[in-house]
């Protein structure tokens, strides 16, 4: 084996944990995450720090809160948020250790100039086909070692309406056929698991349906690059790390800072470690995912330049001692009109979440809010979604704490009752730190409103 070992990073697009078979969802057919984690270790108190896609990225390629590097929101279109021209990324790090590097499919990054790949290929050839993404890369990977792959799926982010179908649920990128050299894998809607934050409705199980096949769809693209990296000789010397940016698009997932939207699959298979078919319950959220990667690489960065901490460390360990005790996300933005900022710290038992904005009524992402299954709950009058009311989806308080251990779902709010007074008073001092340290323009907040 190399010293340096080559390094696959894939990113898959509103993936949410309960659609993953190693996650424990019986249903969707996901045979190559699930090998992955069957050879390697399953996070399970993995976290993204905003559950929005491009503000995620930012986290992700820069070890950093995307409100440090400026990338409140979306890159894209008129939304037009972007990382600080100083801020050092990922490529431009691991570069200069010696890697060649590379990226394929979705991009949501800006400006393009700091993200300095040596190779990269747009989705224009595949978009929604990720087999042919993965055969598209197999010149780079047999290339030199070292190298960084960035492997980036469109899947299973929404895509378009099926106007054939009485429901007309979301696509999700399903093609009307299946692409050459694949074969579809489809779903009886009425054999979908219906998650308890969802309403059990005809629209939602026809958007399930949709949902499981277009992750389906990127396990087989995951198991061509998986083929591709053993056929040139380079398996036994890859480091492969899968996470999801944010959670599923639905309603409580995508967007918000429930648990629905950021805590994550992350599955890492290391030839450099021992453990297989193992778990780890350590605390790690995607702003650690650029150190851990660097950390393989030989390259650990001055551990004050970024606010994630290497997790390489403990990949062997179920449950590692001298840890993190906690994590904070940030979410501001997702699209430019869609405004809610709002502060958390979660630990293995509590999260606190500040909601910053909170006499704003919460707003929705335009392709929630327009889902068959979103409208399918507004025409029935539905009161709730899933276990909490529709009011209290969109009316939050300043304060929202929540004991996990009795109350997963997230629906008693504890910040009010006295006897948890000190303990808000707690988890105020560390965001208002965690802010501070993290250059964080909402920390005003605390003194103006």
């Amino acid at each position: 084996m190399n010293k340096k070992p080559n390094i696959v990073l894939i990113v898959s697009d509103d993936h949410g944990r309960e659609a993953l078979g190693c996650y424990g969802n019986p249903v969707i057919q996901t045979p190559n995450m699930d090998a992955l984690a069957a050879e390697g270790v399953r996070f399970v108190n993995s976290f993204c720090t905003a559950a929005t896609c491009a503000a995620s990225r930012a986290t992700i390629l820069t070890g950093l809160q995307n409100h440090t590097t400026g990338t409140y929101g979306h890159t894209h279109g008129f939304h037009h948020f972007s990382c600080f021209d100083n801020i050092r990324t990922l490529p431009a790090m691991i570069k200069a250790s010696g890697y060649r590097t590379g990226r394929a499919g979705k991009r949501h990054y800006a400006p393009e100039s700091i993200y300095p790949f040596d190779w990269s290929a747009g989705p224009e050839d595949w978009h929604r086909d990720d087999v042919k993404m993965a055969d598209n890369c197999r010149e780079f990977i047999a290339g030199s070692e070292p190298f960084f792959l960035h492997w980036c799926s469109f899947n299973p982010h929404r895509w378009s309406p099926i106007t054939t179908h009485p429901l007309k649920p979301d696509s999700f990128g399903n093609p009307d056929a299946s692409f050459p050299g694949d074969q579809e894998q489809t779903y009886p809607e009425d054999k979908v698991i219906i998650p308890s934050f969802l309403n059990d409705t005809p629209e939602m199980r026809a958007e399930l349906a949709q949902y499981y096949q277009s992750i389906s769809r990127m396990d087989r693209g995951i198991g061509r690059l998986i083929s591709i990296l053993k056929d040139t000789g380079k398996w036994n010397n890859t480091v492969i790390i899968y996470i999801s940016d944010n959670g599923a698009a639905w309603p409580q997932a995508k967007t918000t800072l429930y648990e629905p939207g950021m805590n994550l699959p992350c599955i890492v298979r290391s030839p450099l470690h021992r453990n297989r078919g193992a778990t780890c319950d350590g605390l790690i959220t995607w702003a650690d995912i650029t150190p851990t990667i660097l950390d393989f690489a030989g390259a650990t960065p001055d551990p004050d330049s970024m606010f994630g901490r290497s997790f390489r460390g403990i990949i062997d360990e179920e449950t590692p001692e001298n840890w993190r005790e906690e994590i904070f996300a940030a979410h501001t933005f997702h699209g430019i009109r869609n405004y809610y900022p709002m502060r958390a710290v979660r630990t293995k038992r509590y999260k606190f979440i500040y909601n910053i904005a909170w006499k704003l009524d919460y707003p929705f992402a335009s392709d929630l809010y327009w889902s068959s299954s979103w409208q399918g709950a507004l025409r029935d009058g539905a009161t709730h979604i899933g276990l909490r009311t529709i009011d209290a989806y969109h009316h939050r308080p300043r304060f929202e704490l929540y004991d996990l251990s009795a109350d997963p779902h997230e629906l008693n709010n504890l910040a009010a009752a006295p006897e948890y007074a000190d303990l808000v008073e707690q988890f105020c001092g560390k965001l208002k730190a965690f802010q501070q340290q993290t250059q964080d323009p909402w920390i005003t907040k605390w003194t103006y409103e």
